[in-house]
């Protein structure tokens, strides 16, 4: 499972769900899945970017969502100075977790977070 809970929408962000959608279709027999979870104070109205923003980057196979409240479902201990985190586990062992601040998801740590699904898919 890939867990991607953003505060904010971006191209970076995009690329990485565009990839994470991409990895799904091709690892379909290993049963790989994912979902965005998008953390705000304004549920309606991300939930129209959200719609806009699947359909603006092709997105099929990983199901975005709204929670009502930016800092997140706290089971999962956001951490408040992310703007994005990605959480990949296994049989709910957590096996990768990255949390980017504002800006620091850039194209090369995109690359390294797709690279981390092999982990999960062993």
């Amino acid at each position: 499972m890939v867990a991607i809970f953003t505060r904010s929408l971006s191209d970076n962000l995009a690329s990485l769900v565009k990839q994470v959608d991409a990895a799904i279709e091709k690892n379909k027999g290993k049963k790989l899945s994912a979902f965005v979870v998008y953390l705000t104070e304004d549920p309606d109205a991300a939930e129209a970017k959200l719609v806009e923003f699947a359909e603006q980057h092709g997105i099929k196979n990983v199901p975005l969502t709204v929670f009502d409240g930016a800092a997140g479902p706290p089971r999962y201990r956001i951490a408040r100075d992310a703007e994005v985190t990605v959480l990949m586990w296994v049989k709910q062992t957590v096996r990768v977790n990255h949390a980017f601040g504002a800006g620091e998801l850039t194209p090369e740590a995109v690359r390294d977070v797709v690279a981390d699904i092999a982990k999960i898919l062993e």
